[in-house]
């Protein structure tokens, strides 16, 4: 569980921002993951994990391969950021560039996503199918550990139980910087909400929006504006 917003501090608005942005990313791509593909989760392995369960429990071989490719994706994903990131200082006013190195490796992940998706007019099978399930879990483990090695300059973005969490224990509304917790839920829903909508109307340019909120993101934490 991430450490509590201090109300006469924290990260720039800009980062704020960011995150937040990077929530509505996570969110989309959740979308594209569960519905579009196996109806496993790219980024919550805690999910992932039960439904792996379920699907043993229930003898069910192909949910099994899907959670288990979601958990094998984030796991490299994960690794590949902690060994990127290894060392580099933490900074409060900005990310460090190994930091934003993942985020961008995570945005051309999702790019070539998006690519094939379109190709496929939104309708993988086979193989294809698990290699987009695969990649969705790696880019969700890069950026869920860029995110940690920012520390107090960044929050959670692929899960936000932890968030919720804190939110309550500390009060709601008990700070200046809280008030942004409240609108990461809210850019979860949406980003969700605009994936699923284009799944049903326009498949093939459903995978566009991850893409697009993530090069929003990128922008923001580039940004140089105050913290308040």
């Amino acid at each position: 569980m991430e450490p509590p917003a201090h109300p006469s501090s924290g990260p720039p608005r800009s980062l704020q921002l960011a995150v937040t942005l990077l929530v509505a990313a996570a969110g989309s791509l959740e979308t594209i993951s569960f519905l579009g593909l196996d109806r496993v989760f790219a980024g919550v392995m805690t999910s992932n994990l039960a439904l792996m369960g379920m699907a043993i429990g229930q003898q069910q071989a192909l949910n099994v391969t899907a959670a288990a490719l979601a958990l094998a994706g984030f796991g490299v994903g994960a690794a590949a950021a902690a060994r990127v990131t290894r060392c580099s200082e933490i900074r409060e006013g900005r990310w460090h560039p190994r930091v934003m190195f993942c985020l961008i490796a995570t945005t051309v992940i999702l790019v070539a996503i998006a690519g094939a998706w379109a190709a496929l007019d939104g309708a993988p099978r086979g193989v294809t199918r698990n290699l987009l399930q695969f990649a969705a879990a790696v880019s969700m483990g890069v950026e869920s550990t860029a995110m940690v090695a920012a520390g107090h300059a960044a929050a959670p973005t692929t899960y936000l139980t932890g968030t919720m969490a804190t939110y309550i224990v500390n009060g709601v509304g008990s700070g200046r910087q809280e008030i942004w917790i409240p609108v990461r839920f809210g850019a979860l829903i949406v980003g969700a909400a605009l994936s699923a909508a284009l799944l049903k109307t326009a498949p093939a340019w459903a995978a566009v929006p991850p893409v697009a909120l993530m090069l929003c993101a990128l922008l923001a934490a580039r940004s140089r504006r105050p913290g308040r």
